[in-house]
């Protein structure tokens, strides 16, 4: 039997090919190659820009024991998109969205109100 190639050394091989995932953040960034002395090159992701907003955020009042990734769960039906929130919200960590029960944060809207919103 073949020996099978991890998926990152495969990447290596098609000209182009982009090492995150369509659900990344940075999944639109530039990958940038830095070349060393000894030859060596490293990948990078270059710098990311926020988006623009689709549309006014929605606003929600975060509640005791609320989190960045349980909020995206809840909006977006998947908790590794809580960077959609985050960058709707100027803060450096995402950590502080949700670290003081009863602030109002934004969340990004895609066509209407967030997905997971069971309000009318």
């Amino acid at each position: 039997m073949a020996d099978i190639e991890p998926y990152e050394n495969a990447l290596d091989a098609i000209p182009g090919a982009h090492p995150y995932p369509r659900t990344s953040r940075y999944h639109d960034a530039e990958i940038g190659i830095h070349r060393q002395a000894d030859g060596t090159e490293v990948r990078y992701a270059k710098r990311r820009l926020l988006p623009p907003l689709d549309g006014a955020p929605h606003p929600h009042t975060v509640g005791a024991g609320e989190r960045p990734d349980l909020l995206a769960q809840h909006y977006f039906g998947d908790p590794a998109q809580w960077w959609q929130i985050a960058d709707a919200n100027p803060v450096l960590d995402p950590n502080e969205l949700t670290d003081e029960a009863g602030r109002v944060i934004g969340i990004p809207t895609f066509g209407g109100l967030p997905r997971g919103d069971r309000r009318v």
